[in-house]
């Protein structure tokens, strides 16, 4: 690990400037599960570490007119020990597949909205597009844990959020906080003009076509500073993912559904599928096609089978296709209490 310069703001305006100042290549600390990882093996070597951990604000759940907002930094612990929380399944069912405790202790929301992917080829040196002169190294070489969706161009890797899919079935929105633009809300620091401004989960993440795209819509200087939900009325929700193995794993895939369901029938629904593809995958067809009928097996079977409709599997990774199938359909029947143990 190479040396660095450690700085602990305590307000978002001061983490701005220290991330923003030019010149200096810098990187966030949160929970810090991931960015210790990456700078032991040098794929980040920030010059400078901004720690957000001594900013108050970004710790709170509170109630806002129309739902409910988390900071950034509210833990894996934390948010399930919530009240504010507790009409939100989909997130508590990704909790739980968290099977370690340390993680669950230190892993924030935001992190985990901002994990880098844990593609192989990347993790390896070969960056986020894992190419070794001009070569994509997923296409060509083991590609088993790699997009069976969005996976026409050079990005292969799939979206590491466990988070991401169940927040985009909610239409959750986040708060963006860096350098003032000309909307959104200002603050002055050592005169430095800061902003924030709210956007759908949707249009946080990206596919890039380069390495130095990056994964999100984040610029030098911006961070995420909180995760803003509507309310749970009347919505049913759940989170169905598949791990490997029983222990500290990650998803092969996973499904997040929220459900309108009135005098029997499906008045709205929204799937997203995870860790298919270079972004959290929302399958509006399937969503679509519930509308207006009961929600059984035969139809969370039929859902199912739209949303994997348009799959485009690797030479490696066909059985990814039925595996979130699978999610998907035991997503929707957990969602109205259907699903058998």
């Amino acid at each position: 690990m190479k040396p660095f310069e450690y700085t602990r703001p305590t307000t978002e305006a001061e983490a701005v400037e220290f991330l923003g100042e030019t010149g200096v290549q810098t990187a966030i600390l949160a929970g810090g599960t991931d960015l210790t990882s990456l700078m032991r093996a040098e794929l980040a070597s920030p010059s400078r570490v901004v720690d957000l951990k001594q900013i108050p604000s970004l710790y709170q759940v509170t109630r806002s007119e129309d739902g409910i907002q988390i900071g950034a930094l509210v833990t894996l612990a934390d948010l399930v020990k919530n009240p504010l929380l507790d009409g939100y399944r989909s997130l508590f069912d990704v909790v739980d597949g968290v099977r370690s405790i340390q993680v669950q202790g230190s892993g924030t929301i935001g992190g985990d909205l901002c994990h880098l992917p844990n593609c192989w080829y990347f993790r390896n040196g070969y960056g986020l597009l894992g190419q070794e002169n001009g070569v994509s190294l997923p296409e060509t070489g083991d590609n088993r844990y790699h997009a069976i969706f969005g996976n026409e161009g050079a990005a292969k890797f799939v979206n590491a959020s466990r988070f991401a899919p169940a927040l985009m079935a909610w239409g959750t929105k986040v708060r963006i906080v860096g350098p003032a633009t000309k909307t959104g809300s200002r603050e002055r620091s050592s005169g430095l003009t800061v902003g924030a401004e709210w956007i759908p989960l949707e249009y946080f993440y990206v596919t890039p076509k380069t390495d130095r795209q990056g994964n999100t819509i984040l610029k030098p200087g911006h961070f995420v500073s909180h995760i803003w939900l509507p309310d749970a009325n009347q919505i049913s929700s759940a989170t169905y993912e598949v791990l490997q193995m029983e222990g500290l794993d990650w998803p092969l895939a996973t499904a997040s559904v929220c459900l309108n369901v009135e005098a029997g029938l499906v008045h709205d629904a929204s799937i997203v599928m995870g860790h298919v593809a270079p972004i959290p995958w929302v399958t509006e067809d399937a969503s679509r096609w519930l509308i207006g009928r009961p929600l059984n097996e035969e139809t969370a079977s039929f859902a199912a089978d739209i949303a994997v409709s348009s799959a485009r599997p690797l030479s490696m990774n066909e059985y990814k296709v039925q595996i979130v199938r699978t999610a998907v359909k035991r997503a929707l029947l957990k969602a109205i209490g259907q699903l058998n143990p």
